[in-house]
């Protein structure tokens, strides 16, 4: 079993620390918005965990990938709790790369190895769509 751990550290403001020992702070308290929000947090792990696959499927790909920007977007409920209901993921790819390649990462990424896509869409609809940038810019 992993454990973390979230301190209190005064006002709105905590400090977790991970499983691995990796530290941050959160903020729950947006008008002060000295450090991120959880369900923000949400949103960048969502990023993260895909990001992670895409570019190790398009290694084994041997795709020429230059760079990689995830942009996360999302609609939380009205009423608490606050879960995210709609996300959409722009995937925004620098390289020589393949069209089916891209598409086929991403679609392996969103339907078997993003556990935390997995999570999210048992209360969001999520959507994805890539772009493809010409190498070199």
């Amino acid at each position: 079993m992993q454990t973390a751990s979230v301190k209190w550290i005064g006002e709105q403001k905590f400090v977790a620390t991970s499983p691995s020992g990796h530290a941050i702070t959160f903020d729950s308290d947006r008008e002060s918005n000295k450090a991120p929000g959880p369900m923000e947090l949400v949103l960048m792990a969502l990023g993260a965990c895909t990001a992670t696959d895409v570019v190790t499927i398009l290694e084994k790909k041997r795709q020429k990938l230059e760079s990689l920007e995830i942009i996360c977007s999302g609609e939380r409920a009205k009423e608490p709790p606050a879960v995210w209901v709609k996300l959409g993921i722009l995937y925004r790819l620098r390289g020589q790369l393949d069209d089916a390649a891209v598409k086929h990462a991403i679609q392996l990424s969103e339907d078997k190895y993003c556990s935390v896509a997995a999570m999210l869409k048992k209360t969001a609809a999520v959507s994805w769509r890539y772009e493809i940038l010409p190498p070199g810019g």
